[in-house]
């Protein structure tokens, strides 16, 4: 059987990839936009860390032989703070036991990088990299090790492979408030008192959304995007401060105020936070900081990636209006939503939190929703007798 896949596009056969990291934002949003878009021509699956653990090659082969995919999307990464030995297996050797098998197969890996490995500066392309100092985070350091491997195994074993670098990444069904999510969160339990930057410093963004239609797009012109580096930005970087503001201005709040703490004064904070912590877990109370925290000096420093050589590609941007600024009213309905139903914020503007008929009842008269449900909504769903077709194995649906 075989689909026309897009206008001008050469038919192919229905394919099966696998993507590891999906759930995740990133990975998340890519497994829901080829299971919405694509339930005829591309099936893609998600097996858990359960299922299949990159960390090991003997778990890797053995899934790999059951499914056969014809290409493989890593977003798989450990913790930001996580330590050496889980990072190095996570994102590096697990990143590389995937190409390994992609190579053998001969078949395309999609590997997802991150902007963490770039140095500060404005308009950086892709040839761009810090240099691998022992000193780097050990997220930035297994990013990098990963990249500079890739590049080594097209040269001697030609691997097909596509790498993505990200920005700072924004979207929905973020369910570990890290990245932008971690500010937004901030800034909505009034935890921010002043403007944590300075004027004049810039990001690139990544919009989540956007991100599965590039690869769908890579996947069927590997000839155009095999052995390349992209920066997958939005067009136009976004001044930090001015995010900041615009969020409090959408929320309402007085804070963070309009005091802009020299870097010093922020340094000399984190330490006193980090010391507290260690005496706070000595004495048996067990309190964790935030992993964003190694990113606070980028608050003070610019660093925009150029997005020209995406541009100059035969991908058009569908959506080239939507920005971090322009998607941030509906990132906040959905975040507060969803962070006042897990009692993660104890107090906002009520008219974020709307109430239906089976909430209300939920809450205070539970025994005649019990009663209404006994009525008419407990039949049995009958329709899950029909014929569907059957999941392929490890194919996870949520």
């Amino acid at each position: 059987m075989k689909t026309e896949l897009s206008p001008g596009n050469k038919t192919q056969e229905n394919r099966t990839g696998v993507i590891i990291g999906g759930s995740g934002l990133i990975g998340g949003t890519i497994s829901v936009y080829f299971r919405k878009y694509t339930p005829d021509t591309i099936l893609l699956l998600a097996p858990n860390s359960k299922k299949l653990s990159i960390r090991n090659t003997v778990d890797i082969k053995n899934y790999i032989r059951r499914v056969k995919p014809d290409f493989v999307i890593n977003a798989a990464m450990s913790a930001l703070d996580s330590g050496a030995q889980l990072t190095f297996e996570t994102n590096y050797l697990g990143s590389i036991n995937l190409a390994r098998i992609c190579c053998a197969l001969q078949i395309p890996y999609i590997h997802l990088s991150s902007a963490a490995i770039l140095p500060e500066g404005e308009n950086l392309i892709e040839d761009d990299c810090l240099p691998l100092y022992p000193f780097l985070a050990n997220y930035q350091k297994s990013k990098l090790m990963t990249e500079k491997t890739l590049r080594v195994m097209k040269e001697k074993h030609g691997l097909d492979y596509t790498i993505i670098r990200l920005g700072i990444a924004y979207g929905k069904h973020d369910h570990k408030i890290q990245g932008f999510h971690r500010l937004l969160y901030t800034i909505a339990n009034k935890a921010m008192l002043f403007v944590v930057t300075k004027k004049g410093i810039y990001h690139s963004y990544t919009n989540a959304r956007k991100l599965p239609f590039f690869i769908h797009h890579i996947l069927d012109r590997r000839e155009e995007f095999s052995d390349n580096t992209y920066h997958f930005v939005d067009k136009d970087p976004v001044e930090l401060a001015l995010l900041i503001c615009t969020i409090r201005s959408y929320l309402e709040v007085k804070r963070p105020y309009n005091f802009y703490p020299p870097h010093k004064f922020v340094q000399i904070g984190k330490f006193c936070l980090e010391q507290m912590a260690s005496i706070l877990n000595w004495m048996g109370v067990e309190v964790s900081l935030p992993p964003e925290l190694m990113f606070l000096d980028n608050f003070y420093k610019t660093q925009t990636l150029s997005s020209k050589k995406l541009r100059d590609s035969s991908f058009k941007d569908l959506f080239p209006d939507e920005t971090i600024l322009s998607m941030l009213p509906e990132l906040i309905y959905y975040y507060l939503i969803r962070w006042g139903n897990l009692n993660l914020i104890s107090t906002f503007n009520e008219e974020y939190f709307t109430y239906n008929e089976q909430e209300i009842d939920f809450l205070s008269f539970p025994q005649n929703l019990l009663n209404s449900i006994h009525s008419d909504s407990i039949t049995p769903f009958y329709d899950v007798l029909k014929e569907e077709p059957p999941d392929l194995p490890g194919h996870d649906r949520n």
